[in-house]
């Protein structure tokens, strides 16, 4: 699905990180990271993480859930995060929202953005022959 983040990461670096546990102070509700991996930027010495979130259904304030993850991972990791997410819902199909803003009508404090992958919008038949086992497991 993003071809482009294959271009810049080193494939043999790929370290599966322990899941986080994150309690939402304003809900009081648990929340578990999806997965988390570090890999390294292919040429170089340094690192970055990606985070896949697994969003089944529909949820008010998921982005802002999303921004919170990523605070905390740069928190404690300090490095760069690619942040992704997978809607697996059947309904509704409009649009996902893929970012999380803080402005003011004079000012943005904050536009946070994360990738999308929403399955509702895909076309199965467009992973018909494709070799990739994930593609597979997406016309299920």
């Amino acid at each position: 699905f993003f071809p482009e983040l294959m271009d810049y990461l080193d494939r043999d670096s790929i370290t599966f990180l322990d899941k986080e546990v994150f309690t939402d102070v304003t809900e009081g509700e648990r929340h578990e990271s999806d997965l988390v991996v570090q890999v390294k930027f292919r040429g170089k010495e340094s690192f970055f993480l990606i985070h896949v979130e697994a969003q089944e259904s529909s949820r008010k304030w998921f982005n802002r859930r999303m921004f919170t993850y990523f605070a905390r991972f740069h928190e404690k990791f300090v490095l760069p995060i690619y942040p992704i997410v997978i809607f697996s819902y059947s309904k509704p199909k409009r649009e996902a929202i893929s970012q999380y803003v803080v402005d003011f009508p004079d000012f943005k404090v904050l536009e946070f953005n994360y990738q999308v992958v929403q399955l509702n919008r895909l076309n199965w038949r467009d992973f018909l022959n494709q070799p990739n086992p994930v593609a597979s497991a997406l016309m299920a």
